[in-house]
């Protein structure tokens, strides 16, 4: 019996932990969708990029801890895709890159992949 409820806890725990994650990056695909028309190094842009930083540094760092239970090469090609999208924020950010496409890109197949 306790066992039983504690695997329903853990489950729900890991349930709502997607939720969440997938309402943190739906946020930033809603925030680079909006910052898209404004162009780089626009105070949209700078506020989107800076919520997506903030958010895959999070990702990242949980992805490199050891207490993560995903499988370690899906968390290595997600840390790879966190490295390309803080890079590629920066080039927005700075005025370097007009390439919001390949942000929005994924971060939507990462959001829709929580679904």
């Amino acid at each position: 019996m306790y066992h039983s409820s504690y695997v329903d806890i853990a489950e729900g725990s890991a349930t709502l932990a997607r939720a969440n994650e997938w309402r943190a990056i739906d946020r930033a695909v809603t925030l680079l969708e909006k910052a898209r028309p404004t162009g780089a190094a626009s105070p949209e842009t700078i506020e989107a990029v800076t919520f997506q930083r903030d958010l895959w540094a999070i990702l990242i760092e949980d992805l490199g801890s050891a207490e993560n239970a995903l499988p370690a090469s899906l968390r290595a090609s997600l840390i790879s895709i966190g490295v390309f999208a803080l890079k590629q924020g920066d080039k927005l950010r700075l005025g370097e890159s007009e390439d919001f496409d390949s942000l929005i890109e994924i971060n939507t197949m990462i959001r829709d992949s929580l679904a």
